[in-house]
């Protein structure tokens, strides 16, 4: 499969109401995220961005994936073919919690989790079986490295 230099991206950045919200306004500008996303795409893509506090992080992942606890980011994907179509929605308590526990920045935990839904948003998979896994790790690092950010595992 060849692979674009950069796809086109439409995006829709959205920030919920929650305490702290400013923080991750400031470690998500939508020059980054539009970056970080564009170089994850291997197509062209229309992504919403939603940043959530952990009642609706929770509550979407109890409802579409039965699981009743916040995440830290859900694909909801949409299209792939000749357009990625999805939903990113990222819970900014649970993002903030690991970027702390992993001594990451906040902007730096956001951009690999970004790039971990946009590959998901591609029909890339982690839980389908340990090789997957595996390849899902090693291109998101590889992206990661091309953003001029250091290897997240």
């Amino acid at each position: 499969m060849s692979r674009r230099l950069l796809s086109d991206l439409s995006l829709s950045l959205q920030f919920g109401r929650f305490k702290g919200v400013e923080r991750h306004r400031a470690a998500l500008p939508r020059h980054s995220v539009t970056r970080w996303i564009r170089h994850a795409l291997d197509c062209d893509g229309e992504i919403t961005v939603r940043i959530v506090d952990a009642d609706e992080g929770q509550r979407l992942n109890r409802e579409f994936r039965g699981k009743d606890y916040a995440t830290n980011v859900l694909t909801f994907d949409y299209a792939q073919n000749p357009l990625v179509m999805a939903d990113l929605v990222l819970c900014a308590p649970v993002v903030a919690r690991e970027a702390k526990e992993q001594r990451k920045t906040l902007a730096a935990h956001y951009a690999h989790l970004l790039v971990h839904g946009t590959l998901h948003a591609q029909g890339w998979d982690h839980e389908t079986s340990e090789e997957d896994a595996e390849e899902m790790e090693a291109r998101e690092i590889e992206i990661l490295a091309g953003l001029g950010i250091k290897n997240p595992y």
